[in-house]
């Protein structure tokens, strides 16, 4: 009996002291913040652009004759960035850290002091304007080392 009121106890007390916990998905950081993954713009076509994770970085290999400049970046369509420029025939290195939610949350990008299991890299996408459908890449997956 003692055992289960001090187990009842500190539940309360946990549910006191962090009374969203469990309840909804709370806002990381709302500096960081972005929109919302603009679902009905997704398309299934894709461009010669290549996508490999090496780490906690992602490698844009640009294999088109044509440079591509102010985009934004959507990983997974949820997390989110703005590329600068991406040159014909140049590899841009981006760190997955840099790319946000609409919630501010940041992706799990992994790495030595990484606290939670990295988010795998399954889709990547292209955006020139928050009216344009997406561009897919190809993103090419790692193999995983034995």
């Amino acid at each position: 009996m003692l055992i289960r009121t001090a187990l009842l106890s500190t539940i309360i007390a946990a549910l006191t002291l962090f009374p969203g916990a469990g309840c909804a998905r709370q806002t990381h950081n709302p500096a960081l913040a972005t929109r919302p993954y603009p679902a009905h713009l997704h398309r299934a076509e894709s461009i010669d652009i290549q996508v490999f994770r090496e780490g906690t970085m992602l490698e844009v290999v640009n294999t088109t004759p044509r440079s591509y400049h102010d985009f934004d970046l959507w990983v997974n369509q949820r997390f989110v960035r703005h590329v600068e420029s991406l040159p014909a025939g140049e590899t841009v290195r981006l760190s997955l850290r840099g790319f946000y939610d609409e919630l501010g949350e940041p992706f799990r990008a992994g790495g030595f002091f990484r606290t939670e299991k990295p988010m795998p890299v399954r889709l990547v996408e292209m955006q020139f304007s928050e009216e344009q459908p997406m561009i897919g890449l190809i993103t090419i997956r790692a193999e995983k080392a034995e």
